[in-house]
């Protein structure tokens, strides 16, 4: 079996230079990861230039296409946001819209590009609504084409109004987020183990 994968995108309106809630969850996955022998990357995406539009290139300096190159690559997705009024990050639509613009394209069984890769969400947050964030991450990523299993989200929020977020408010202390981390990174490879082993057959999933 060929090693397996995982991309972490980090939708955080952040840049890389700025300390991100989000990234610090994200390293209790890629702490699994790692424990499992995997490969995983994570990606602030904000630090490229990444174009409006549905399309797998828009031109004009458009770097999406490096990041979709990386996404055929791996085996585990997984989109994180933060919470902003209520919902996901604009950066997180817009990598929705640019994952749709390659939904045409196919594997070489004629199945969507991503047919057997597995998808995941994480969301963080001082405010309400970290599970309609991670809802519409996880809907768009299964109308996309990606599997996904059992609790395939994890998520923080603080209490109601603005409060401290994960890192000052030491969230990485919640053993409810802790057990939904588990939950979903180890979820996460063993349905991408069972991929890899056991791809989707092309029967009922190739348009004539």
């Amino acid at each position: 079996m060929e090693t397996l994968k995982a991309l972490i995108l980090n939708c955080s309106l952040k840049k890389s230079e700025e300390q991100s809630n989000t990234d610090v969850m994200l390293k209790d996955f890629t702490n699994v990861f790692d424990s499992k022998h995997m490969k995983s990357e994570v990606i602030r995406v904000a630090d490229y230039n990444v174009a409006y539009g549905i399309a797998a290139d828009m031109g004009n300096g458009d770097e999406w296409p490096k990041l979709l190159e990386k996404v055929k690559q791996a085996d585990i997705l997984i989109l994180a946001s933060p919470v902003w009024l209520g919902e996901k990050s604009s950066i997180s639509k817009k990598v929705l819209e640019r994952l749709n613009g390659s939904s045409s394209e196919t594997n070489e069984q004629g199945q969507p590009i991503f047919y057997n890769k597995v998808a995941g969400a994480v969301v963080t947050g001082n405010e309400d609504g970290a599970k309609n964030a991670a809802g519409d991450l996880i809907f768009g990523l299964a109308q996309l084409g990606f599997a996904i299993p059992p609790n395939p989200i994890a998520y923080w929020v603080g209490e109601a109004g603005p409060r401290p977020s994960y890192i000052e408010a030491e969230g990485y202390k919640s053993d409810f987020t802790q057990s939904n981390i588990q939950m979903a990174s180890h979820n996460l490879v063993h349905l991408a183990k069972i991929l890899q082993e056991h791809p989707i057959p092309a029967e009922g999933n190739v348009s004539e």
